[in-house]
């Protein structure tokens, strides 16, 4: 599945962008909730903000599974693909 994911274009930054995001849009749409439905109470207003705040812990495993993947693959940007790799042949691993 993460490999369908990559080969459709979603990278890692973007899964972890999403799950920032929606940290902002849980206080937002509890904020909004308090004040567009005043007689509800704050009950309901959490109930919003916890259903939102939820998948921030999805968008943030997401973007660990898909930065592992693109470690593997090599298209993570960064050292810590070709570190690997010098350590591997190092040790002359395959």
């Amino acid at each position: 599945m993460i490999k369908k994911l990559h080969d459709i274009g979603l990278r890692s930054e973007y899964a972890y962008t999403a799950a920032v995001a929606s940290i902002g849009l849980s206080v937002f749409t509890w904020a909004t909730s308090l004040r567009a439905e005043p007689g509800k109470g704050l009950d309901r207003a959490d109930r919003w903000g916890i259903f939102i705040g939820e998948w921030a812990p999805t968008f943030f495993c997401l973007g660990l599974a898909l930065s592992h993947y693109e470690q593997e693959e090599g298209s993570l940007m960064g050292k810590a693909h070709t570190d690997g790799e010098r350590q591997r042949q190092r040790v002359g691993a395959p």
